[in-house]
């Protein structure tokens, strides 16, 4: 499987080795069958013209998916996780890694409209954190 990231913000030093290990792992532990995803981190600017352009919605978002018959991209905004970390006395690292799994559950099919298949997505989500931490996966660059 293929796994391209790239960094289109400032906001939050990332590391492109960890967040391949995260999609790589998220994958896994889900046993999806994709050949290639496409990770990017973006800034408030470009996930809000993203929102947009694609759901009538200009304000930023935490995450946008794209499901692809391969696999897909995932859109990330670590601005987004940084403040929302900063009002809920998180790690901004582990708020970002929560929106790549959730992108990446999105491609996989899972859906937070409704109440049932948000409380389904819920528990994936908690299931692939739980995993990562297992693996002493983080987003976090090594300082």
């Amino acid at each position: 499987m293929k796994i391209y990231v790239f960094n289109k913000q400032k906001d939050l030093k990332l590391s492109s080795k960890s967040a391949r290990a995260i999609v790589r792992a998220v994958i896994d532990h889900e046993k999806a069958d994709f050949t290639e995803v496409g990770l990017y981190f973006v800034s408030e600017k470009k996930i809000g013209e993203l929102h947009d352009q694609f759901f009538n919605d200009p304000t930023p978002t935490d995450c946008i998916s794209f499901p692809l018959s391969f696999g897909g991209e995932v859109f990330v905004c670590p601005k987004t996780a940084l403040l929302y970390a900063d009002q809920h006395q998180l790690d901004p690292y582990e708020e970002a890694a929560l929106y790549i799994v959730h992108g990446l559950l999105h491609l996989m099919g899972y859906d937070d409209l409704e109440e049932k298949a948000r409380r389904i997505m819920r528990k994936k989500e908690k299931s692939c954190m739980n995993h990562l931490k297992d693996l002493k996966i983080l987003l976090r660059p090594p300082f």
